[in-house]
């Protein structure tokens, strides 16, 4: 059976009133995610904003040594490119797809024109905004206090939630630059978490055995996350 795409599979464009879905929905274009692919760089104008379906996006910030961290991750939940429509048109971070899929783009000027209607297009992408925000923040407190057995746990539920499954196809290499940490640290919290029979883990393939003994042994950054989005976006049914 041929996969349908919809873009109300992302969940900010299927909660929109019909009014200001249908008005957006000629603009928007499918395109394919590609593993890896840069959507912008640090510094770059943006062009478009993106709304992921089955892709995840990962939001990094990136140091002169090339070393990074990811600061957020964006799937079916929201849009790529907050700063367009906040006014600020580019950022010091690297948005990379994370997990491949397809996600629905709408240029920049069209977004901004329905966002300055100040309607409902507006106090949608605000709320998202705020908990966005949040997911940065508890980020950089769960990289400086928790273990990275904990992050790493984290970083696998936020990044399942995104896609509605209990499986993700990603190496160790990818999972060290996201968490901003050595290859051998992940392989050592990866070994740990399959050893307690949470994960399955085999050549970049990762199966989820125990959800719920996974977030209990995650810390508490996961929850503060989806709680936060559970409260300004209660109408998405996003995590």
């Amino acid at each position: 059976m041929p996969y349908s795409h919809d873009p109300r599979q992302n969940n900010l464009l299927e909660s929109l009133p019909r009014e200001e879905y249908l008005r957006t929905l000629p603009n928007l274009e499918l395109v394919t995610m590609s593993l890896g692919h840069s959507l912008y760089e640090p510094g770059m104008q943006m062009r478009h904003v993106y709304f992921p379906t089955d892709a995840i996006v990962s939001l990094l910030c990136v140091m002169e040594n090339g070393a990074s961290a990811e600061i957020a991750v964006v799937g079916k939940e929201g849009i790529v490119g907050v700063s367009l429509f906040m006014g600020g048109e580019t950022t010091p971070s690297r948005a990379v797809v994370q997990s491949a899929g397809h996600a629905y783009r709408l240029r920049g000027q069209i977004l901004k024109d329905e966002f300055y209607r100040a309607g409902p297009m507006q106090r949608l992408l605000l709320r998202y905004t705020q908990a966005l925000l949040t997911q940065m923040a508890q980020t950089a407190v769960c990289n400086r206090h928790h273990t990275l057995d904990q992050q790493f746990c984290r970083w696998l539920l936020l990044s399942l939630d995104r896609l509605g499954s209990n499986e993700l196809i990603m190496t160790q290499e990818l999972i060290a630059n996201m968490l901003g940490v050595r290859r051998e640290g992940v392989t050592e919290a990866a070994g740990n978490v399959q050893r307690s029979g949470l994960i399955r883990y085999h050549r970049g393939h990762i199966t989820i055995l125990d959800r719920k003994r996974l977030e209990d042994r995650a810390c508490e950054c996961y929850q503060v996350v989806k709680k936060e989005y559970d409260r300004l976006l209660p109408n998405i049914g996003v995590l």
